[in-house]
């Protein structure tokens, strides 16, 4: 598939870079009128998933996975509910576990390769619910759920789902990780990790004999913390590991449904390896769409409630090709 040329316009003007198009967003849109509905499933390994509802009486559903240390109430999340509902369609956000004001009762969290927990939550609305089309979208860290549970599937992939569409998507993880190791985005890595540090200290709570706080002291980037944390809880030999295990890019090359990827140019917090210009290529599945500005989860338009990514997205899933 061609990569697409970006109708996007650009941001307001006082959005002048990367940085603000992410940050201003982020601290204060506001997306009003959602009224979640929540429903509480069982994983199979003992856990929980919490699964925000806004129907509108639709046969179509859009299920959203929403970012690193988000949740249904998410700017992006509450966003594409809305534009969705507001065109007939029901929509379902899948808060990860940890997330969403409930700590889970494992010891594991969540992770950019967690796409088990979004087939957990697919078979669900499968098994009891009766929509015929399903279109899966992610944005960030779970845009790289979602492409890896794509890939995962390939040819079994339910048929219910049609097409899929990311957003702001760390494709490759160990090109994403790095770049929160650059002077310019240590506003990143100083929220995502304090958030993140807060998390440890819950799970030390029910399971004081498994982590050490200690060390949590000493943690001073993501590398340490991935190293420390997520990959001893998860089951990994360190961050690198992990980074590289878990990236969807390994994956992807078995997508077999339109799925569109659209990353800003300008996201301060994707590699070069986050846009994968070849497999766009050659792969009919796989629309690749590079918009100059954009930011990380911004697309701002000036006087409009909605980004130009939610948009571009509806247009997406629901046009008939």
């Amino acid at each position: 598939m061609p990569i697409l040329e970006s109708t996007y316009p650009g941001p307001p003007a006082f959005l002048f870079n990367g940085h603000l198009e992410t940050i201003v967003p982020s601290l204060y849109r506001r997306v009003k009128g959602i009224n979640y509905q929540r429903e509480k499933i069982s994983t199979l390994d003992g856990d929980f998933l919490n699964l925000d509802w806004s129907k509108v009486g639709s046969h179509k559903l859009l299920i959203i996975s929403h970012g690193l240390e988000g949740d249904s109430e998410r700017h992006y999340a509450r966003g594409l509910v809305k534009l969705f509902n507001q065109n007939g369609i029901d929509a379902l956000v899948w808060n990860n576990r940890t997330c969403g004001g409930e700590i889970n009762d494992l010891p594991i969290l969540y992770h950019h390769g967690a796409s088990y927990d979004l087939d957990t939550t697919v078979q669900h609305v499968i098994k009891e619910y009766n929509y015929t089309e399903i279109y899966l979208s992610g944005i960030s860290m779970g845009g790289a759920q979602t492409l890896k549970y794509l890939g995962e599937k390939g040819q079994s992939l339910p048929k219910q789902i049609k097409k899929s569409a990311v957003y702001s998507t760390p494709c490759n993880l160990p090109s994403s990780a790095a770049t929160l190791k650059l002077k310019s985005n240590i506003f990143y890595k100083k929220r995502f990790l304090g958030k993140l540090k807060k998390k440890i200290e819950a799970k030390a709570q029910q399971y004081p004999e498994l982590i050490d706080l200690k060390l949590l002291e000493k943690v001073k980037d993501f590398d340490e913390f991935d190293t420390l944390f997520t990959a001893k809880i998860h089951g990994f030999k360190d961050a690198s590991d992990f980074y590289q295990t878990v990236s969807a890019d390994n994956w992807m090359s078995e997508i077999t449904i339109p799925t569109l990827i659209l990353n800003a140019k300008n996201d301060p917090l994707l590699g070069p390896e986050c846009y994968p210009i070849e497999l766009a290529e050659k792969k009919s599945e796989i629309i690749l769409e590079m918009p100059e500005r954009g930011g990380h989860t911004g697309f701002a338009l000036k006087g409009n409630e909605f980004t130009w990514a939610e948009y571009r997205l509806l247009e997406f899933l629901t046009y008939k090709f």
